[in-house]
């Protein structure tokens, strides 16, 4: 598992070194197997903005781009080829002398006989990822002034702990988990960082409370802002006596989003450097939430739901011989060995490892069903392994969780419209879990 430095840092106040941070995880029973940079050395690269973009005289996939890269500094002119080199956005700028990632030093060079007074660099030139389609577009705040050192913008200096965690660990599935065990072992106040309510996390050391709880009162509540109802059957073949599958299934409908906007800045950050690709603001947001509070979630496109007989989505076991398309493409033919949630045309989602394509979000998407539920571990494991993929949410659903932390993740709220208060069903009257752990957070 990787943890972001400065997103740890976020849920508590320390002055410890990164390599204090590992030492005392690692001796706590969370071994910190290595301590990543977000990108490999490099020096002489500046934020900067392109002020003209013309096209080169003499080749027609190159343009000629003037470059502010900060105040006192004359402009540059630098000979580019990316695609989405244009005017007004925001670069990544090797000025000469500056070093790249392989000891590859910027120089003054004639590109068909005009002058290029530096490079403007993608993520794969700098060493951040392997994305190597265009030029790198920033986005900086007000305070981010033109020329600041690209690693100082980017906390590119700043260290990623990688976890090895045993599965006796589930509590320390997140960002949140691990915050909490640190502020334990160093004896250090948890804080509420922004966006969330502060001042919640006082008295942690004399707060014996699950951490989903605590997580809770965190979070605070978001308002309810619409009366929509859509309701969630939890089958009787699926209840503790017979099969159980699934102990609590929250829910809650948001209506208006808006699909298409951006992710915002800080949440795309943090994914990024947790090793998570940025797809879209819903899907975003929602590893957003399994990556800081270890509760995995899934959206679906409400519209594209067809509810039941007696209304909204069933959860149950496959038919034998079911089958639906997942979002990576399979279509597997399921049996009762699997289970899932449906609605009045079939699955639209296996239980605990993966939606489906017919109910996934789009940029067209308005309204949207959030389902955050505690499946029971022996339901999960061994299904993806069978289907031959695995994925985060299989891993965090096959430990053994609080039953009451699904809600947890629902105060969170995407971009847009009203709420729906939240709809939870539950079957925990038995069976009890089984406790293979410090903490069933």
């Amino acid at each position: 598992m990787r943890i972001p430095e400065f997103w740890l840092r976020s849920w508590i106040d320390t002055d410890a070194s990164v390599e204090a941070i590992a030492d005392a995880l690692t001796m706590a029973g969370l071994e910190v197997e290595d301590l990543e940079s977000a990108a490999p050395p490099f020096s002489g690269v500046v934020l900067a903005r392109i002020e003209s973009a013309e096209k080169h005289p003499d080749a027609d996939r190159l343009r000629v781009c003037r470059v502010n890269a900060g105040p006192g500094a004359e402009s540059l002119q630098i000979i580019c080829g990316a695609p989405n080199a244009r005017v007004g956005i925001y670069v990544a700028c090797a000025r000469e002398g500056a070093v790249l990632p392989g000891n590859f030093k910027i120089k003054r060079a004639k590109m068909r006989g005009v002058e290029s007074q530096g490079m403007l660099c993608s993520q794969k030139e700098l060493g951040i990822s392997d994305e190597s389609e265009g030029i790198v577009e920033l986005s900086p705040t007000a305070s981010d002034a033109l020329g600041t050192n690209l690693r100082d913008l980017l906390r590119l200096d700043e260290k990623t702990l990688v976890l090895k965690l045993t599965p006796n660990r589930p509590d320390c599935l997140s960002v949140f988990g691990v915050a909490r065990e640190l502020s334990a072992v160093l004896g250090k106040p948890m804080r509420a960082p922004e966006p969330l309510t502060a001042g919640l996390l006082q008295n942690l050391s004399s707060d014996l409370v699950a951490p989903s709880r605590l997580a809770a009162r965190a979070m605070g509540i978001c308002p309810v802002g619409c009366q929509a109802v859509f309701p969630i059957h939890l089958r009787p073949e699926t209840h503790p006596g017979a099969r159980p599958l699934c102990g609590r299934f929250s829910s809650r409908v948001i209506q208006g989003v808006n699909a298409r906007a951006d992710t915002p800045d800080f949440v795309r950050k943090r994914l990024e450097a947790a090793g998570q690709r940025c797809i879209s603001v819903l899907v975003d947001l929602s590893n957003y939430v399994m990556l800081e509070l270890g509760r995995p979630s899934h959206i679906f496109d409400l519209d594209a739901l067809a509810p039941m007989a007696d209304g909204g989505i069933e959860v149950r076991w496959a038919h034998e011989g079911e089958s639906f398309e997942l979002l990576n493409g399979q279509s597997p033919v399921l049996s009762p060995y699997f289970g899932v949630i449906a609605d009045a045309k079939g699955p639209v989602a296996l239980a605990g490892i993966m939606g489906g394509q017919r109910s996934a979000v789009s940029d067209g998407t308005q309204n949207i069903l959030i389902e955050a539920a505690f499946w029971w571990p022996d339901a999960v494991r061994g299904r993806s392994q069978q289907l031959k993929f695995s994925t985060d949410a299989v891993w965090a659903a096959s430990a053994p969780r609080c039953p009451m932390a699904p809600r947890i993740s629902l105060s969170r709220r995407p971009s847009g419209g009203p709420m729906q208060s939240v709809a939870d069903p539950s079957s925990l009257s038995s069976p009890p879990m089984r406790a293979t752990g410090l903490s069933a957070g």
